[in-house]
């Protein structure tokens, strides 16, 4: 499912000064629940009787902000609010008033976890929140200084209930390597074949939350060892903004490292890599590290996810004497498509003739292929055939250099229905052999 945010500030820059924005509309189904985070001014909360919710923001003083700070992320039943400062803004309280159904549960920032607040209503002015004390915190002061909430300007991108925004890499065919330096012109966006008028373009900077999937199951010493190298080249080559973290799996994931800029850290947790035990579950890993994602509610930043594997879950036919992921390929595949990120695969060739029917066949190795090609497909991403392990690590570069070429295009589509239905989209360029590799479509709910 493409991602639906809430443009908080139109399209265009604006300017506020001490006074109160215009509200926000935001669409909820019943049973929704909003997680508000704010560290920089108070939180004043209210029911009314509309079946959608609306938030706005005012400011101290006579400052400016050049853009709202307001970053809304809706993700069907669940929506982030959150405020984000650029390091161009000034250090200014921002103060915001949330309006919501009754039937929406509510949890705001408290410190370190989110909390269910009591709210008080009333039909005269907007309530404060009971509950989290907001003005322990001097206004435009982080509540958490280890946490990093500078966000550049090209970091976070804004889209309202219309908008439909696109994360695409341009590849050259001939040379697989993602092209710099497009502008809008080149573009050229259909939504189910009628062209759409793109209202926003960047050609974005913006860094990434990046996560290594890294398969370990029947890695030997020396296995591991070219593992740990090509993870540390990747780590290398990211951009010195993107933050990374490492999943290793076999019959279980497990977290090597969290998502971190940290270079030495990683550095230290990939050398810790060792061989796993466990049947291949490739699947459930999957499955796992989308939900990790996932739980960073107030994270702003676009995600990749990165599989290293040869594909062969234990529950593809074939496979002898393995379980393999409880969670189905097809179900995998389904989640994939709603991921709100890009997934690339790296397929790594570990075929070996098969002496007797207890040895892994050859239409099971094949399936592997094709079917971590698929998941490629559906994640927006890229699929890279990496036929030596001692390849793997230009593998990895390969996809550095993709992720730093990603062009973002919002469009509101001409059919503006929420019927539920797929609505496809295919990108056209106007450079001879390239190729726009993104999301292909998004249930329009």
């Amino acid at each position: 499912m493409l991602r639906f945010l809430l443009l908080a500030a139109l399209l265009f820059p604006i300017t506020v000064s001490g006074a109160s924005f215009d509200e926000i509309r935001i669409e909820l189904p019943p049973g929704s629940q909003v997680k508000v985070r704010n560290d920089y001014g108070n939180l004043a909360v209210e029911q009314w009787p509309q079946n959608y919710a609306a938030i706005s923001y005012t400011t101290d003083g006579s400052a400016t902000l050049t853009r709202s700070p307001i970053l809304i992320n809706n993700q069907g039943k669940l929506v982030t609010i959150s405020v984000v400062r650029r390091p161009t803004d000034p250090t200014v309280a921002v103060h915001l008033t949330l309006k919501i159904p009754a039937n929406v549960e509510i949890t705001t920032w408290d410190g370190g976890s989110y909390s269910k607040p009591a709210i008080r209503v009333s039909t005269d002015a907007p309530p404060k929140l009971i509950g989290p004390d907001n003005a322990k915190t001097p206004a435009g002061t982080p509540a958490d200084k280890t946490e990093n909430v500078e966000i550049s300007e090209g970091d976070v991108i804004r889209v309202d209930s219309q908008l439909v925004t696109l994360n695409i890499s341009v590849i050259d065919r001939s040379t697989s390597r993602g092209l710099a330096g497009l502008v809008q012109s080149d573009f050229k966006l259909f939504e189910n074949g009628e062209e759409q008028n793109v209202v926003q373009f960047e050609s974005s900077a913006a860094p990434f939350d990046l996560v290594l999937l890294i398969d370990l199951s029947g890695s030997t010493k020396d296995v591991v060892k070219l593992i740990r190298t090509a993870a540390l080249r990747f780590v290398n080559a990211a951009r010195p903004a993107d933050r990374i973290a490492v999943i290793t799996f076999a019959g279980s994931a497990t977290i090597v490292s969290g998502l971190t800029a940290d270079r030495d850290l990683l550095r230290q947790r990939i050398e810790s890599i060792d061989t796993a035990r466990g049947d291949t579950k490739l699947y459930d890993a999957l499955n796992f590290t989308m939900n990790q994602i996932r739980k960073d509610a107030h994270n702003s930043r676009r995600a990749a996810i990165v599989v290293m594997s040869d594909g062969l879950d234990g529950t593809i036919p074939g496979i002898s004497g393995q379980i393999g992921s409880q969670v189905s390929y097809r179900e995998t595949l389904s989640n994939i498509q709603e991921f709100d990120g890009v997934v690339y695969t790296l397929w790594l060739n570990t075929e070996y003739e098969a002496m007797s029917p207890l040895d892994t066949q050859p239409e099971a190795f094949d399936a592997g292929h094709d079917r971590m090609k698929e998941m490629a497909e559906a994640g927006g991403g890229v699929f890279y055939e990496v036929e030596k392990l001692t390849d793997l690590a230009g593998a990895y570069e390969q996809v550095v250099a993709d992720l730093g070429t990603v062009y973002s295009l919002a469009y509101r589509p001409s059919n503006n229905a929420r019927d539920g239905k797929w609505r496809a989209i295919r990108i056209g360029v106007n450079r001879s052999n390239a190729v726009a590799r993104g999301k292909r479509g998004y249930y329009a709910n």
